[in-house]
């Protein structure tokens, strides 16, 4: 019984995947070549192909470029005690409104800037904030 389930238990997790991920290996190298990533550990590769599960948003709030805006003016001062005082979740999922991803690119971390940008609108209370994916752009009304 013993022989039987160990050859099933290869079989089901090694020999049965062989193709399938021999497939998937030949893409990947195709995208991704080899030479280039071994250089990384595991969980560095995992950073760059997956991005930084964690941010630091004093760092992000830092990095902001300000148009139509100063940093002194009150809806900024406002908008940014209410996003520090929002939970982890709220914050990535802002992050995903604002750039269509929840994470941010490995190599990144320091160097990632979003533009806030006032509409000018004649009646600001009539519209809501709006972002720019693409731009990392984010419209904040007054």
């Amino acid at each position: 019984r013993k022989e039987y389930v160990d050859l099933y238990v290869n079989y089901v997790f090694n020999e049965s995947v062989q193709k399938p991920f021999q497939d998937f290996m030949r893409g990947f190298l195709r995208g991704c070549p080899a030479k280039t990533w071994k250089i990384f550990l595991p969980a560095e590769l995992q950073v760059v192909l997956q991005g930084h599960t964690t941010v630091d948003w004093h760092l992000l709030e830092k990095n902001v470029i300000y148009k139509q805006y100063n940093k002194s003016d009150q809806t900024i001062k406002n908008f940014w005690t209410v996003f520090h005082k929002l939970s982890e979740e709220k914050k990535k999922m802002f992050l995903g409104f604002l750039s269509g991803s929840d994470r941010i690119s490995g190599y990144q971390l320091e160097y990632f800037r979003f533009t806030i940008v006032d509409l000018q609108a004649k009646n600001p209370d009539e519209l809501l904030p709006m972002a720019n994916t693409c731009a990392l752009i984010f419209f904040l009304p007054r």
